[in-house]
Formats: structure tokens, sequence, C-alpha cells
């Protein structure tokens, strides 16, 4: 797992794609991991969270410990002066991710994604659609080429998840480990093999 720089807050930002809880779970995960967070949620991502979730935008809002308008484009994260530990947008839309591949910066979002990349700090992208054209899987790769992780969200079957709630938090956890951030969310691969090895010995 990366080391996460020390005292750098993470930047979180929520697009319009469905998946809002991402985003939310993200939030709330690093607020108890006491680790700074800076937010910026789109007009389409606030829509989302008022259809996708029962959270209403100024709880989620609350979560973070600074909040920018996405049209603000004289805010910090705008320029490669304001260091983070990294950049995750959760969810990321296929209109976000089409932007930051081609070098757009129309709102605060593809500005601190493009600052991201163009420093070369780490910048996640929780790309949410399905079926994939060859537009989207294109501008995967080019983000992707110029720095960015790509993580989709996707069950990890092995982990034996029972909920979606389990499901999000594993995403979520898959996230954390891309900032470096040290956690216990998640079920590695192997660790019940390896409890039950370490248990062998005694049994026999």
């Amino acid at each position: 797992m990366r080391e996460r720089p020390p005292d750098l807050p993470v930047l979180v930002a929520m697009t319009g794609a469905t998946g809002a809880i991402y985003g939310i779970r993200l939030l709330e995960v690093l607020r108890e991991l006491e680790v700074e967070t800076h937010l910026v949620v789109s007009r389409w991502a606030e829509a989302t969270i008022k259809t996708e979730t029962d959270r209403r935008v100024a709880h989620v809002r609350a979560l973070a410990n600074v909040v920018y308008d996405e049209d603000d484009l004289a805010a910090p994260p705008a320029s490669s002066a304001f260091v983070t530990a990294g950049m995750v947008v959760a969810p990321c839309s296929m209109r976000t991710l089409a932007a930051v591949a081609n070098g757009l910066s129309d709102n605060l979002v593809q500005r601190a994604a493009a600052v991201h990349l163009q420093e070369g700090r780490r910048l996640l992208l929780l790309a949410r659609e399905s079926p994939l054209s060859v537009i989207h899987l294109e501008n995967m790769l080019r983000v992707a080429k110029a720095g960015a992780v790509v993580a989709p969200p996707v069950p990890a079957f092995y982990a034996k998840l029972h909920s979606l709630d389990e499901m999000v938090d594993h995403t979520v956890g898959r996230a954390l480990d891309q900032l470096g951030v040290e956690h216990q969310r998640i079920r590695r691969w192997g660790e019940r093999r390896a409890v039950l090895r370490a248990v062998e010995p005694d049994d026999a």
C-alpha cells in the first residue's frame, strides 16, 4: 500500500453519475479516520444524492472539513500550490472523464483533476457507466496514460460480501489503499486462508 504523505488533505469530488453513496461513504470513513477532506459537489451530484439516497445535500457537505462551489475556479484546488494527498472523483461521470481526458477545465472538479495530473499527484476516478463504448474506453486509456487510476466500482466476490453496504465499503477501502490511508475496512484476498493455516497446527 502506498504511503500517504502526512497531514495533507484529501480532495473528494462528486459528480452526477449514479453511485452517490460511494462519495458519501468515502467522506464518512475519512472523517472517522480523522483525515482532513475538501469537497466539491456538482449540481448533478446534488440531484443524484436526492434521488438515490435518504441523505440531505447539506448533511453530505457537512461531512467535509472544507466545501467549494463547482463554479469557483478561484478556489484553492484550482491552483497547483494547493497540495493534497490525492483526489478522488466518486462517482465519476463519463462527462467528467471526457473533460479530464481532453484537458478541459470548465468547472472546479475538472480543473482540480487537471492540476493533479500535471503535478503528478494521485487522481482516482471511480468511473460509473455500463456498457462502455469505445469512446469511454479510449478516454479511460488516455487518463490512465496521463497518470490517473481508473477504478470502476466492482464487487469483490472473494470477500463474500453480504450486503450492498459491504460492497460499497469494499470499494471505499480500495480507494483508501490508493491514497495510502491505513485502515482495516476490508477483508483482503487470502486473509481467511491465512487464519485457517494458523489454526490448523493447533487442531492437529
